[in-house]
């Protein structure tokens, strides 16, 4: 019985170790609200670990809700991003189940950057934020509103779920 009661101690134990970004393969996906001037909507990504500290994935959004004075088809509420970060957690050594992940975009509507923080309360699950920016706008003249939807800095935050 003694055996059986350390066993089932131990088990839990280990059931709480969380890590942020554990590196190479490592495989995370987010689903989290967005919120931009003018917009509010659904922000999905997905990360995949190269190495110690790179990852690379993709990130989708949606605005659901824009303002009345706007009237945005599909492509104005859509944008998808090809994504670069690197996971800083461990250099920083806050905490395993913390990550601070600065990162470069690929997008439909621009080039930019993101800062963002993870933190994982288990195995598989956790929150994020995240605040994006643009670099450089892919077209020069002055923007339409409907033009600055994605074209602008952002603010996301969620559910982080590894996926390992």
């Amino acid at each position: 019985m003694k055996k059986l009661v350390v066993i089932a101690f131990l088990m839990s134990f280990s059931s709480m170790y969380a890590q942020s970004f554990i590196g190479k393969f490592d495989s995370k996906f987010q689903v989290g609200a967005n919120i931009q001037k003018n917009g509010t909507g659904l922000n999905l990504s997905y990360d995949y670990g190269l190495g110690q500290n790179i990852s690379v994935g993709i990130s989708s959004t949606y605005l659901l809700s824009i303002s009345d004075n706007i009237d945005a088809d599909f492509g104005d509420r859509f944008d998808l991003k090809a994504r670069f970060n690197a996971n800083l957690g461990s250099v920083l050594n806050v905490d395993e189940k913390f990550d601070f992940y600065p990162g470069l975009s690929l997008g439909l509507k621009n080039f930019g950057g993101h800062l963002g923080l993870r933190y994982f309360f288990s195995d598989g699950f956790g929150l994020y934020s995240e605040f994006g920016f643009p670099i450089a706008k892919y077209k020069t003249t002055e923007l339409t509103i409907n033009e600055k939807l994605h074209n602008q800095s952002y603010f996301n935050i969620g559910a982080s779920f590894n996926l390992e």
